[in-house]
């Protein structure tokens, strides 16, 4: 299989181009994309790394257009880094996600929190941002990090969608800060809506987005039904679950099997389906 293209901005449509950052890995897929929105003025979503190649191509792609806002879906270091180094060529304001501090001294499967992300303005669920000819419209979106939103364009009924929904692998859900039942209700809501397709943050568009979502929330169901029966049948710790859940599993990915596991234990708790002792869980009502 061919090299991914980084560096180089691809047209998806008249109001969007895309350009995919150097940094695959088993979390990231080919890398993390970054789309700018907008022909005459611009807005760009998740800058990506602090990568100084990707700010580069980036600058290339802007090509001295007005830069009204750099957009954030969530805080994890490889979405939101390069926007600090952009808003100081661009002058754009920093916008989206809020920012967040979380100290977990647990394994982290997924990109760590970007610790220097600070926002201009904090978008809350339905407020926009515009320029000539594009409206970004904020969708919180909840779960994958609890201060996720991914963003509609308005005139073309597109939706970039963060991590929330992938094009090539589910989100990992790591608690504290992921939450699986914030999740799936943000699963839920974007059911009720009319997007044509989904530019995610990784891997490719979405072109029957409704479709996936559904397949999604269905995964979802059956994983957790599978811990359901694992308890039943006495398997008590997260490690003996990923065994029995994930045969086949790549080794480097055992870490965010384990937190998508814990993440359905927790929502599992809540609704007093299972219950915590210690390091093990057994069964509730």
């Amino acid at each position: 299989m061919d090299e991914p293209p980084t560096g180089i901005a691809i047209a998806l449509e008249p109001l969007v181009t895309r350009v995919l950052a150097p940094n695959p890995s088993p979390y990231t897929f080919t890398g993390t994309q970054t789309h700018i929105v907008g022909t005459r003025d611009v807005a760009v979503i998740d800058p990506g790394p602090a990568d100084a190649a990707h700010h580069a191509a980036l600058l290339v792609a802007i090509a001295g257009r007005p830069v009204r806002a750099i957009v954030i879906t969530h805080h994890h270091r490889d979405h939101s880094p390069a926007a600090i180094r952009l808003k100081a060529e661009t002058g754009a304001p920093i916008v989206g996600a809020a920012a967040f501090r979380l100290s977990d001294d647990g394994p982290r499967a997924d990109a760590a929190f970007d610790p220097d992300y600070a926002p201009d303005r904090v978008l809350a669920d339905g407020e926009r941002v515009a320029g000539e000819g594009w409206t970004l419209e904020a969708l919180a979106t909840p779960g994958h990090t609890s201060n996720h939103l991914c963003f509609a364009l308005l005139e073309s009924k597109a939706l970039f969608s963060g991590d929330h929904v992938m094009g090539w692998s589910t989100s990992v859900v790591s608690p504290p800060d992921g939450d699986m039942t914030a999740y799936m209700a943000s699963l839920e809501k974007l059911i009720g809506r009319d997007d044509r397709v989904y530019y995610p943050g990784h891997g490719d568009a979405v072109e029957n987005p409704q479709r996936l979502v559904r397949g999604m929330l269905g995964h979802r169901k059956q994983r957790e039904g599978q811990i359901l029966r694992l308890l039943g049948e006495g398997v008590a710790t997260i490690p003996a679950m990923v065994g029995k859940m994930y045969v086949g599993l790549d080794p480097r990915l055992a870490g965010a099997a384990g937190q998508s596991v814990l993440a359905h234990l927790v929502d599992l708790e809540r609704r007093g389906l299972a219950i915590a002792e210690g390091a093990a869980w057994r069964r509730g009502a």
